[in-house]
Order: C-alpha cells, then structure tokens, then sequence
C-alpha cells in the first residue's frame, strides 16, 4: 500500500509527459547535424559517442522524475509500534433531577454542569471516562470509554426528562458509579458526583466512606448558590411556571453544600463548587494527574512509514550518474586524408 504526505506535487508529471512526448518527436527523430554531410558528421562527431549521449539525457530524465516522486512525500507499507495509555478510571455521576433546572448559575445548573464537565474531558490524557445520570433512581448512561467525542456527545444530550423518578438519591448514584467499574483494582478508580446535593436517602456518606477504604476516590460538585433559585417547570401547553409544593407555594431550591463536603471527605477527594465562575473543575483535574497512572491499554497500531529518502537518494545517484558519464569515444579513428604537396 502507498499513500502520499503531498500528492498535489506528482501533477507535475504531466507537464513533463507532455515535453518528453514533444522530446521524442522532435529531438530524437533528428539526427544530430542532420543537415550536414555524412562524412563531415562522422568526422565532426567521431570523438563523441551519440550512445552515451542517449544514455546520458535518459538518466537525467529519470532523476527528475524520481525527484518529484520524493517530494510528493511517498509513504509506503506499514510500520507496528507499541501503544500505550495509561490514566485512571473517571466515572461522573450527573444529578437530572428537575431542581437542576435552577437558575440561580447561568444559564441554568445543569448546562452549566455539562459545560465544565465538557472541559474537564478535553484536559483528560489517556484517562477512561463513563456517565451516569440520577434523580430518584440512577442509571449507567455512557460506560467506561476512551472516545471523549463520543462522551462529549452523549453528555449533550443529557437533560432533565432522562429519569421520570424524581428526587435526588446521592446513595445510588454512588452505587451505580462503583459498579460501573470493570476490573479489582480500586486505586485507579475516581467518581466525581455533580448535585445540588439535595440528598434524599442519607446513605452517601457511608457509601463513600466504604468506596475510600477500598482506594477509590470520590470528589463531589456542588452545583447553584446559597441563597438558591426557584425551579422553573413548563406546563403541557408549554407554558412558563414554577415548581410548587403540595400547598401551593413555590420551592425554593438551595445549594446543600455540607453534605458534599462530608461525601468528598468520606471518599478522600475534594469539594468544589460550580457556579459563575469559570473553570471551577481545575481543583479536580490537578487531583487526578497527582494520581499513580496504571496502563490502561497496551496493543500496536499500524501507520504508513516515511520512504521519501529511498527515492531522493536515488534521484541523487541517477543525476550524478547522468553528469559523470563521459561522453567521449574512446576509439581512434585511423587518417585517411592525404599529403598535398
């Protein structure tokens, strides 16, 4: 197989198609001093071999046509090299419930959760990545992957319709992320809860502290403010409204960030918060390349490999060929005029 680093330059070849073809006609169907007696040439050119002159036109020909097929950069056959990755396990659980549709973070809480965990990804380096999403009930969205197009595509589209059991159950979040796991080993493994922290169970901090003795990390993501935002709903003819509770006045929906604190401490990570703020989630990153990397996966892969310096050398070794041929006939041609006296 072949492929080519510049093959917009082999369009040269057709111009010099077109001026070997007009070489042909022209120049070799004519004799050299074509005009010209047939003694007198052979005398004239009796100390030149036309063969090595013939020779001599044909390598140069061939070193410009091997020249320009080594500047097209031809990249020939295949060449198998290790491949490694090595990073950790990164399993974000997205809290979907209907309070994430607050608006007291810009342009609501969940968007603004998708937009950093978006950025997060971009930073990662080698390191496998899986969604999970939750409300009343949790879900495994996206497992564990190296494809961060896919997993920025599968996280566009997460929003708060995805689970019809509201609520916000921390515990099976946490429960979900650690199964979402593959292999024994925990110290690679970090789960990075991203909530309102609105917890309606009150088993997360157990769960945490549990995940933590088995070296696993977890880092929890408060996401809103302190003094909160109302939720804001829309009605089957689409309308815009608020949530209310069964009394009829509106909830107001506030940030709870001493449970995050107590989870992250639990699961040995870090609290953060997202809020209008940028790049929030770099207190995240920093803790994750501080981490031992294991080697996640080992394989080959096969790539064409550079030959351009096969044919440049020969081009080389064709010109100087053509220079250095001597042009020279080597034999004596006997007199045969005469003396005049």
């Amino acid at each position: 197989m072949i492929d080519f680093r510049f093959p917009y330059i082999l369009y040269i070849y057709f111009p010099l198609i077109l001026l070997w073809i007009f070489w042909i006609y022209k120049g070799r169907r004519q004799k050299i001093l074509g005009e010209t007696n047939s003694y007198l040439r052979a005398r004239l050119l009796s100390k030149m071999d036309t063969n090595r002159i013939i020779w001599k036109q044909r390598l140069l020909f061939l070193s410009t046509i091997t020249l320009i097929f080594a500047a097209s950069g031809p990249k020939i056959g295949v060449r198998l090299a290790p491949l490694e990755r090595k990073g950790v396990d990164l399993v974000f659980a997205i809290d979907v419930s209907t309070s994430m549709n607050a608006e007291d973070v810009k342009p609501n809480r969940l968007e603004k959760s998708k937009f950093e965990i978006s950025q997060m990804i971009r930073q990662l380096k080698g390191d496998r990545v899986a969604l999970i999403v939750f409300a009343g009930s949790s879900h495994l969205y996206l497992p564990l992957t190296t494809d961060y197009e896919a997993a920025r595509l599968f996280l566009d589209e997460i929003d708060t319709n995805m689970i019809p059991t509201q609520g916000t159950a921390l515990s099976a979040a946490l429960q979900t992320g650690l199964s979402a796991y593959t292999e024994d080993d925990s110290k690679y493994k970090v789960l990075v809860l991203v909530t309102d922290g609105e917890d309606h169970e009150g088993q997360s901090i157990d769960l945490a502290r549990q995940a933590s003795k088995r070296g696993m990390i977890v880092h929890t993501v408060g996401v809103g403010t302190e003094s909160g935002s109302l939720i804001p709903v829309n009605d089957a003819q689409g309308i815009r409204d608020y949530k209310r509770d069964g009394d009829g006045k509106l909830i107001t929906s506030i940030l709870d960030e001493s449970i995050l604190r107590d989870i992250a401490d639990a699961g040995n990570g870090t609290y953060v918060r997202f809020d209008n703020k940028p790049a929030n989630f770099r207190a995240i990153i920093n803790a994750i390349d501080s981490m031992e990397k294991r080697t996640l996966k080992s394989n080959v892969y096969s790539e064409y490999e550079d030959r351009y310096q096969s044919f440049a050398i020969l081009s080389v070794s064709l010109m100087l060929a053509g220079i250095l041929m001597p042009t020279r006939n080597k034999k004596q041609e006997e007199w045969r005029g005469r003396f005049v006296q």
